[in-house]
C-alpha cells in the first residue's frame, strides 16, 4: 500500500526510519494517519533504491507489503508538484471542497424530497384511478338495471296496450 511519509533519525538506536504520514485509499483518496507510525529503514531497504540520499525531513512515497515491510521508496517532491499543478494551480481548495460537498449533499436531499413527492402524488394517482374505475363500474351496473327496467316497462306497457286492443 502507497504511503506518504517523513524520513527521520531515531538517534536512540542509531538508525533512519519512516514516519507514515498519510495512506493512499484510492486513485483519489488519502487518509492522514493518526497517530502517526513509523517504520524503521534497513540498509537493505536503503540499497535496493539505488542512489537514493534520505535525508532527515525528506518526503518520500513508500509502498509497503501488508506486514509493513518496504517495498520501494521514492522521492515525493513530483508526486507534490503534480499535487499542486492539478489541484491548487487552478483554485481547488479545502474550503471550496467542502462547498462543493455541502452543495452536492443538498442536491441529494433536494433530488430526495422530489422523488418521494414524486411516489406520493404516483400513489394518490392511483388511488384516484381505482376510485375513477370503481364509479364507471357502478355507473355501469345502473345504467343496465335502468336499461332492464325501461325493457320492463316497455314489455309492461306493450302488453298492456295489446290487452287494450283486444
Amino acid at each position: 500500500m502507497l504511503h506518504l511519509a517523513q524520513v527521520q533519525n531515531n538517534e536512540s538506536v542509531g538508525a533512519v526510519e519512516l514516519r507514515l504520514l498519510a495512506r493512499k485509499q484510492s486513485e483519489y483518496s488519502w487518509a492522514l494517519i493518526n497517530p502517526e507510525k513509523t517504520v524503521p529503514l534497513t540498509s537493505s531497504d536503503s540499497l535496493k533504491e539505488g542512489l537514493l540520499v534520505l535525508n532527515e525531513g525528506l518526503l518520500v512515497l513508500v509502498e509497503l507489503s501488508d506486514n509493513h515491510e518496504v517495498q520501494k521508496i521514492q522521492p515525493a517532491k513530483d508526486w507534490v508538484l503534480d499535487f499542486v499543478q492539478q489541484y491548487l494551480t487552478i483554485g481547488i481548495t479545502p474550503a471550496l471542497l467542502q462547498e462543493e460537498t455541502v452543495r452536492t449533499e443538498q442536491w441529494r436531499q433536494d433530488l430526495t424530497l422530489q422523488s418521494q413527492d414524486l411516489t406520493r402524488q404516483r400513489t394518490e394517482m392511483e388511488a384516484r384511478r381505482e376510485q375513477i374505475q370503481t364509479l364507471e363500474e357502478e355507473l355501469i351496473r345502473k345504467q343496465q338495471q335502468l336499461e332492464e327496467r325501461e325493457a320492463r316497462l316497455r314489455n309492461q306497457t306493450d302488453s298492456k296496450d295489446r290487452d287494450i286492443e283486444l
